[in-house]
C-alpha cells in the first residue's frame, strides 16, 4: 500500500489520528490477522474452560463485524474507562475508533473473557503467561546472558575492554534491539534478529550520553518505562544496573503494568522473574542479578506500576500524579513502540516533524529507544526519508517490520 508524507506545514492538521478501518493498512492487519493469530494461540496455551473459549471467540468476533461494547457494570475499572478515559467510541464499529484507543481496550476486554477480572478460578492468572515464560527459560537467553563474560562488544573486545561511552552505548543498543522479541510482533511472523547502528533512523545517542551525564552529576533519579517482559527486559535491567553502577543514576525507578496488558508487557511478576533468571546465571549475569536485587531492597530501584500505564490515551492526558514523578526525573526513558506511539501520540505525523515539537508537553527531559513496529514516526531528517524511498521502501514497510529503530532525545 503506497504512503503519502503529509505536509508539516499545519502539523494537527496534517495528523489524523491512525485508525483501522483502511484495508492493507498496518491496523488493519492487527484486527485481522493478529488477533486471530493470538485467540488461537491463547487456547492453545492454556486448558481455558468452554465459557472461557466462547467469550474470547465472540470477543475476536465482535472486533471484526460488531460494535464496541461497554464494560459490564460490575467491572472494578469500569468508573475509569467510562469516565476518565472515554473518549466518546462506545457503540462505534471498532475499526473506526482510533487505533490506539480501541487496540487497548481490546486487551482490557480480553482479560475479561478469560476471567482474569472476574471473580473466579482463572482470576490474576496471566494468559499470556506460557509465551513469557517459554521465552524467558530459552536457550536463547542463556546464550545471550554467556556473551556478557565474552567477546561480544564492539570490535569483538569483553565488555571490561570498553570505554565508559562504549559500553553506554553498547547497553543501549542492546536494550533498543531487544524490543524486537515482542511475543505480539513475531505471532505474525515478525521476528528478532541482530540490529546495529546502521538500522538506525534517528540516532541521538550522544545526547544521550549527555543527559546521562548531566543526571550523574546531579545524582539525579532516571524513569524508566518498561515495555516487554522476558528477552526484552533482561537488556533493560542491565542497563539499569549499568547506570547504578556508573553513578549515572542515584536511583531508577523502572514503571511496568500493573496487569497484563498487550501480549508480552511487562509486570512486576515479570520483573521478579527476571532478577531471578539473572540471579540463577553463573558469572557477570548472577553478579547483575544480585546487584539488582540489592537495590530493589533497599529502594534505590523502584518498581512502579500506575494504572494510567494502560491506559487507551497518550501521555498528554496523564493524570496529574505522574505528571510530577516525570518531571521530578533527571531523565525518563521511554522503551518500545507503545511507548512511542503514547509519548508522541498516535497521529499520522509528518515523519519530518521534530520530536521535540511533539513531545513538548512533557515535564522533563525525555528519550525514546523504539524498534519501529508500526506506522506513527516523527524526528526523522529529510534525507534519511530519501535514502528509505530509494532503496524501494515508499510503501512504509520499514515503519512497521522491525527492520529500523531510533534513538532520540529531547532535553
Amino acid at each position: 500500500m503506497e504512503r503519502r508524507e503529509p505536509e508539516a506545514a499545519d502539523t494537527e492538521a496534517a495528523a489524523p489520528e491512525i485508525l483501522g478501518n483502511v484495508p492493507g493498512s498496518f491496523p488493519w492487519g492487527v484486527w485481522h490477522d493478529r488477533h486471530p493469530a493470538l485467540v488461537e494461540r491463547l487456547l492453545h496455551a492454556t486448558p481455558y474452560g468452554p465459557g472461557e473459549r466462547q467469550a474470547l471467540r465472540d470477543l475476536l468476533a465482535e472486533t471484526l463485524d460488531g460494535v464496541i461494547q461497554p464494560l459490564p457494570a460490575s467491572a472494578r475499572d469500569r468508573e475509569l474507562w467510562h469516565g476518565d478515559w472515554d473518549r466518546g467510541h462506545f457503540g462505534k464499529r471498532w475499526t473506526d475508533a482510533p487505533f490506539l484507543w480501541a487496540e487497548s481496550y481490546f486487551y482490557r476486554r480480553l482479560r475479561e473473557a478469560l476471567g482474569y477480572s472476574v471473580p473466579g478460578p482463572w482470576r490474576g492468572i496471566d494468559p499470556f503467561a506460557p509465551m513469557k515464560d517459554a521465552e524467558l527459560a530459552g536457550d536463547t537467553v542463556d546464550g545471550e546472558l554467556a556473551a556478557l563474560d565474552g567477546g561480544s562488544g564492539p570490535g569483538g573486545r569483553s565488555p571490561d575492554e570498553l570505554s565508559p561511552d562504549e559500553r553506554t552505548d553498547a547497553l543501549v543498543l542492546a536494550a533498543l534491539w531487544g524490543n524486537r522479541a515482542d511475543l505480539g510482533f513475531r505471532i505474525t511472523g515478525g521476528e528478532p534478529g541482530a540490529g546495529g547502528a546502521e538500522s538506525l533512523v534517528a540516532d541521538e545517542r550522544p545526547a544521550l550520553r549527555e543527559l546521562l551525564r548531566a543526571a550523574g552529576e546531579r545524582r539525579g533519579r532516571i524513569v524508566l518505562v518498561a515495555d516487554n517482559a522476558g528477552r526484552e527486559l533482561i537488556p533493560d535491567l542491565l542497563l539499569i544496573d549499568h547506570l547504578l553502577l556508573t553513578g549515572a543514576a542515584a536511583e531508577v525507578a523502572l514503571h511496568v503494568k500493573p496487569h497484563p496488558y498487550y501480549v508480552s508487557d511487562a509486570t512486576t511478576a515479570d520483573v521478579l522473574a527476571g532478577l531471578r533468571r539473572l540471579v540463577a546465571a553463573p558469572g557477570t549475569a548472577g553478579e547483575t542479578g544480585r546487584r539488582l536485587w540489592e537495590a530493589m531492597s533497599t529502594g534505590r530501584l523502584a518498581v512502579r506500576a500506575h494504572a494510567f500505564s494502560c491506559a487507551p490515551l497518550t501521555y498528554a492526558a496523564m493524570p496529574g500524579d505522574l505528571r510530577a514523578d516525570f518531571g521530578t526525573a533527571a531523565l525518563t526513558i521511554f522503551k518500545g513502540d507503545l511507548n512511542y506511539r503514547r509519548l508522541v501520540g498516535d497521529r499520522d505525523w509528518p515523519a519530518t516533524i521534530p520530536f521535540a515539537e511533539v513531545t513538548g508537553y512533557f515535564p522533563g527531559p525525555v528519550a525514546a529507544l523504539r524498534t519501529l513496529k508500526s506506522d506513527v514516526v516523527t524526528g526523522l531528517g529529510r534525507r534519511v526519508l530519501d535514502t528509505l524511498d530509494a532503496g524501494g521502501a515508499a510503501d512504509g514497510a520499514w515503519r512497521t517490520d522491525g527492520s529500523r529503530a531510533l534513538v532520540q532525545v529531547r532535553p
